[in-house]
């Protein structure tokens, strides 16, 4: 008796191997089989000048920066392990920017997308929806609860180390606190630097755009520095794994990845998978669209709202078990596939490079990297005695430093934790509104120089 079907030639079979390779090999997230061609396509739309800011030549052009950012990131010694893959995404096409080795038919549309889409909010969104939704319920409040304590207390600390740092390095008091470390735990961008630089310019009588161009290349390096620690915070979990909890914030919460058994035990068709991956996308959308209507509605941040509607949702039991897990592989899917293109559109549009060295000087560093080495470090030493585990806690306080959305998804990124998103929304977003609010009430109180 002979097999029914002949046994394969080795031609056969070293064409197999050879496709095998060219699909498994892959740049990034991007199969080689793909990347080569795809780089091919984008740099014969530069040379005929057809490269637009429509959504899939844009969708080509980011998702292909990200994954080979991403997959040099990843392979440079030490820094590798350190988040190197999200340094480079976020860093490195705004260096090469400055160096004049992007062309300009590639950075203007990038940047026209990137500004006109405003697709952060979307992964925001996602993300939130997916981390929260997966989470175990009974412990989601008390996770809210116990992050502000840390918080509080890392800031108040990191306030006082960072200042004496600055003044030891022979910088004003008025400069360290009100230039330096109050941009860094502002909250970023659009809640922290802007508001900062209008009060600022209100109460000294000068334009708030100077005062802008001073804090952003700080705010920039802060975002930086919380990167490469939050990184080597990871390194120090896998060294010790009692100290983490893989992206569980409290001690004996239930890992994302546990599903509820009545869908564990069951089979579900691939249009049904589809259906619930659609209906957890429109639920992100939908959570979106409330958080900007609350925001139009009483002046609140519209991803906080977003995010506490969907705590709320979880809270009250609200959300089917399909819709659990569609919003599972949602999460997965944006934080494989868009992380990367992220930071590499917001690096090219928004991160200037000119900017960011301007910091470089040892006094701004040395402030720094002290107030959000002690933010952090305050977060490891409270965790245990509040329940939590060091790594998560120290991570989310890290956070407070990050360049609004996009720096949490990079420092997170990062630290490969992006299930702590939501709680890193808290850090950044009320965090530092706070400070905002009170260091614009104490600064304009002060005599004038």
């Amino acid at each position: 008796m002979h097999n029914a079907e002949p046994l394969a030639t080795p031609a056969a079979r070293s064409s197999a191997k050879t496709a095998t390779f060219w699909f498994e090999t892959r740049v990034g997230f991007i199969p080689l089989i793909i990347y080569i061609p795809l780089a091919l396509l984008i740099l014969g739309l530069i040379l005929t000048g057809e490269l637009k800011s429509d959504l899939p030549i844009m969708i080509a052009v980011i998702g292909m920066g990200g994954a080979t950012c991403a997959e040099i990131g990843k392979r440079i010694p030490v820094l590798g392990k350190m988040g190197g893959a999200a340094i480079v995404s976020a860093f490195l096409p705004s260096y090469l920017v400055s160096l004049g080795w992007i062309h300009a038919d590639l950075i203007k549309p990038v940047t026209d997308f990137t500004k006109s889409s405003n697709f952060i909010y979307l992964f925001v969104s996602a993300v939130v929806v997916g981390s929260i939704f997966t989470m175990d319920r009974e412990l989601i409040i008390k996770g809210f609860a116990k992050i502000f304590l840390p918080l509080v207390v890392g800031s108040v600390l990191a306030l006082a180390a960072g200042t004496a740092v600055g003044v030891a390095c022979g910088m004003p008091l008025r400069q360290v606190l009100f230039f330096v470390i109050i941009p860094v735990m502002g909250g970023g961008l659009g809640e922290g630097a802007i508001p900062l630089s209008v009060g600022y310019g209100e109460v000294m009588g000068v334009d708030s755009g100077r005062i802008l161009a001073q804090l952003l290349p700080v705010i920039l390096l802060g975002n930086l520095c919380a990167i490469m620690i939050c990184g080597l915070l990871d390194m120090i979990g896998k060294r010790y794994p009692q100290l983490t909890g893989n992206g569980r914030l409290q001690l004996g919460e239930k890992a994302a990845d546990d599903l509820p058994v009545t869908l564990q035990n069951s089979v579900q068709e691939p249009s049904e998978l589809v259906n619930d991956v659609i209906a957890a996308g429109m639920c992100a959308i939908a959570l979106y669209l409330a958080g900007v209507m609350m925001h139009a509605l009483f002046g609140l941040p519209g991803p906080v709202c977003m995010l506490f509607l969907a705590v709320l949702l979880k809270l009250l039991k609200a959300i089917p078990v399909r819709l659990e897990s569609g919003a599972k592989t949602l999460f997965k899917f944006f934080t494989t596939c868009v992380t990367y293109p992220l930071l590499f559109a917001n690096s090219i549009a928004v991160t200037h490079w000119s900017e960011l060295s301007s910091a470089f000087h040892v006094g701004n560093l040395l402030t720094i990297v002290t107030t959000i080495g002690v933010l952090v470090l305050t977060g490891c030493v409270m965790a245990r005695k509040l329940g939590m585990y060091p790594i998560e806690v120290g991570i989310v306080n890290g956070c407070h430093s990050g360049l609004g959305g996009t720096g949490d998804i990079a420092i997170l990124t990062a630290a490969n934790r992006m299930q702590l998103l939501p709680f890193a929304q808290i850090s950044t977003r009320i965090g530092g509104a706070i400070t905002v609010m009170l260091a614009l009430l104490l600064f304009s109180n002060l005599p004038p120089v």
